[in-house]
């Protein structure tokens, strides 16, 4: 079901699925898998060229050579701007940790203090998916096998997609947005127990 909060559309798939990242489980497939890179926002591919300096400590040689060569993002076959990759699989911003775990170099070039932004938004709004029609943004829940372990760990904990997505929501849409989506999470909640 779509409703409308403020002048969004929404799918209540954000309330009634639960989600947590379990990156011990996936460990961080949905920065290597998939059809193309990232999402990313106009003025977030400016902001990533003009932090690259401050990022690339923080990122592989392979991700290093594939930005060299085309560049921080490329036109996916929507002509949107996303991440570039690594042989056509992970992003080229991607490290992994000691646990084989895949992490962002834009996010620790910002955790580290080094830049004021911290990674393009529709990565950190995953899973939830924004869609632009003209003057119209519709949110999505992006259901993906690898985050089978994620919905386990939100079941098991009972937090619905859009809690757990709280500080991107916030990033993205303010927080008299993120008030709204709990005050339409109650009334979903009475509409579904009646």
């Amino acid at each position: 079901m779509l409703i409308e909060v403020q002048n969004k559309i929404v799918s209540t798939e954000i309330f009634e699925r639960k989600f947590i990242c379990d990156l011990n489980a996936c460990k961080g497939a949905c920065c290597i898998e998939g059809d193309d890179g990232a999402p990313l926002e106009k003025e977030e591919v400016a902001i990533i060229e003009e932090n690259l300096d401050k990022i690339k400590p923080f990122m592989r040689r392979e991700g290093i050579e594939a930005i060299e060569m085309g560049g921080v993002s490329y036109l996916d076959r929507h002509d949107e701007p996303v991440t570039t990759l690594v042989d056509q699989r992970e992003c080229a911003f991607v490290f992994f940790d000691d646990e084989g775990i895949s992490k962002c170099s834009i996010e620790q070039a910002y955790l580290e203090g080094e830049i004021n932004y911290k990674k393009p938004i529709s990565c950190h709004l995953y899973p939830i998916r924004v869609k632009k029609f003209n003057n119209l943004e519709a949110l999505a829940y992006d259901e993906w096998n690898i985050c089978k372990s994620a919905c386990a760990c939100g079941d098991k904990l009972d937090v619905p997609v859009y809690r757990f997505l709280k500080e991107p929501l916030v990033r993205a849409y303010g927080q008299a947005f993120f008030d709204d989506l709990l005050l339409v999470d109650q009334e979903v909640k009475r509409s579904y127990y009646k």
